[in-house]
Formats: C-alpha cells, structure tokens, sequence
C-alpha cells in the first residue's frame, strides 16, 4: 500500500512538473514571439520540467 502511494505520488509529481514548465514556456513564448515562440519555448519548458521532475529535493531547495 505504501510503495504504491509513493510510486503513485511520483508519477503525479513528475507529470505535473513536465505539464507545468511546457505551458509557462508555451505560454510565454506565445505572447511574446507567436506561435513560433511557443513551441521553441515549450521545448524549452518541457526540458526544465523534466529535468525539475527527476529531483523534487532541487526544487523545494530553490523554494526556500
């Protein structure tokens, strides 16, 4: 029960983090460059994102 809350809770973390750094960088890429902007800067996120997801320690060290 344990281990799969915990696989459960990584897999969340490390979607979430994916999901979050494709859509700030989508985001802001299109507002500032169009739609050109978007995906290069949503690569961008999404290789922040999942670089943020393989270690949930860096984060919360960049937090505090």
């Amino acid at each position: 029960m344990l281990k799969t809350l915990k696989f459960v809770s990584q897999v969340i973390w490390a979607v979430g983090m994916v999901l979050l750094g494709t859509a700030i960088g989508a985001i802001y890429g299109w507002h500032q460059h169009g739609w050109v902007g978007a995906v290069a800067l949503g690569f961008v996120g999404l290789c922040v994102g999942a670089f943020l997801a393989a270690s949930p320690m860096l984060v919360l060290q960049l937090l505090s």
